[in-house]
């Protein structure tokens, strides 16, 4: 257990892997080369399903099968882990997310049967390439919480936040580059590629350099009945918290599959780049993506610091704020390359209180408990975001409809915009209601 005194370093985690610790490798491997990835191609997917003749409704179900498999995989997963070994599991897990980019790559080449379009295999490819990044998340933040003391929780995510979003930041430029070479349609599968080929090896790495012996995460879940304890079990000051963190999800969630499309098919915004050149609005997507994660990295620990002095509360309401207000922003912006890179870059800001909100949740659990506590928290408010996309996909096709007597507005403009309603109602509901956490007060 560290002490009150013991800062925690940004940095440590980029240390610990030059030093080549056994148990620091395989984390910081697996988690870059996963994170790698999985930002390099997550959030081109709505764009991609749109190219194999996908609905906007389509593309929103597609985000909520992937909230559904992100609210149950986690439970099958700890219970998979206690029966065949940590170890395995993760390596079977690791495979799994491989052989699915695998089917992302080569969807436009798949047959379709009894009049099943091609993109239904980018649902399959999903099941798989989920299975290793929605596992273990409670074990993480139980191995934050039994490390720093309770004042340290924010610098502590901020720490690990650290080196997983540095991958978030290289991945999208990956992709830039690649699409601006070859155009979208060829360029993101081998974006799809090369994200295949960081899953192989990082399944590899952590399969030959994983100590299984020291390892406990299949423990943080025991079946249906712990489920249910654990719920009932869940600490009073992390009800307001989860409300109001569920309305914002709930809105993120309705536009985050479409963020892609609002930018490359609504706004068609393209840029031309100093000692770049000309870049598409595919092209550009992945920069402006490179530029929200430049500003959470350069901001993340800047603001855990300030949650000391001023609270944890006030930093996760300032990114609710953010993650409320955005989608209106950008649905209404002009498309000028400048301003959408200056909306992209305030986004970052979101990210910048995500140390600060994992270490409320964490915070108020008992000892030994913050992986169960987690668990339950992320359980509730994942499964309840479940069908926020297929709503956002039904809103964003609608081609024009009247508002309040006023004009029509078209699609985009009222998911976008209705996304930001419920964000604020969720915000304003965790400012009024929402508690400090005790180290922090």
């Amino acid at each position: 257990m560290a002490t009150e005194d013991e800062s925690v370093d940004v940095l440590e985690p980029f240390r610990q892997y030059v030093s080549l610790e056994r148990d620091v490798l395989v984390l910081s491997v697996a988690m870059f080369a996963f994170s790698l990835g999985f930002q390099m191609t997550g959030r081109y997917m709505g764009r991609y399903l749109s190219l194999l003749g996908a609905t906007s409704l389509v593309i929103g179900l597609y985000g909520s099968f992937g909230n559904l498999i992100g609210a149950v995989y986690p439970y099958p997963g700890g219970a998979l882990s206690d029966r065949i070994g940590s170890r395995t599991a993760l390596t079977l897990f690791g495979f799994c997310s491989t052989i699915g980019f695998l089917f992302w790559v080569g969807a436009p080449d798949l047959p379709s049967f009894s009049g099943v379009p091609t993109w239904a295999w980018i649902f399959v490819g999903l099941l798989l390439v989920q299975a290793w990044k929605s596992f273990g998340l409670g074990a993480t933040f139980a191995i934050v919480k039994q490390s720093v003391p309770p004042s340290k929780f924010a610098q502590g995510f901020a720490s690990t936040e650290t080196f997983r979003r540095t991958a978030f930041l290289i991945g999208p430029l990956v992709a830039a580059s690649l699409i601006a070479a070859y155009e979208f349609e060829l360029g993101f599968r081998y974006v799809l590629a090369v994200g295949a080929v960081f899953a192989l090896l990082a399944t590899l790495a952590q399969h030959v350099l994983y100590e299984a012996s020291e390892d406990s995460l299949g423990k943080s879940f025991a079946g249906v009945s712990q489920i249910a304890d654990d719920l009932k079990g869940m600490p009073a000051p992390l009800r307001p918290l989860l409300v109001g963190d569920t309305m914002v999800r709930f809105a993120n969630g309705m536009v985050y599959v479409f963020v892609v499309l609002a930018v490359t098919e609504y706004l068609q915004v393209d840029a031309t780049l100093p000692f770049v050149g000309y870049l598409g609005p595919e092209a550009f997507f992945g920069v402006l993506l490179a530029i929200e994660m430049a500003v959470a990295l350069l901001t993340m620990l800047p603001v855990s610091k300030l949650a000391e002095r001023i609270g944890l509360k006030p930093v996760v309401g300032i990114g609710f704020v953010v993650y409320a207000i955005f989608p209106a922003l950008l649905v209404n912006a002009p498309a000028n390359a400048g301003i959408v890179a200056l909306l992209f870059a305030f986004s970052g800001l979101r990210f910048a209180g995500l140390p600060a909100h994992k270490a409320l949740i964490v915070g108020p659990a008992g000892e030994n408990a913050g992986g169960r506590v987690v668990g339950s928290y992320y359980l509730v408010r994942n499964t309840i975001t479940i069908p926020s996309a297929a709503f956002g996909g039904w809103l964003y096709g609608i081609e024009s409809t009247p508002l309040f007597g006023f004009a029509a507005v078209n699609g985009p403009i009222l998911a976008f915009g209705l996304a930001t309603v419920v964000g604020i109602a969720g915000t304003a509901y965790f400012l009024v209601f929402g508690q400090e956490l005790d180290a922090y007060a």
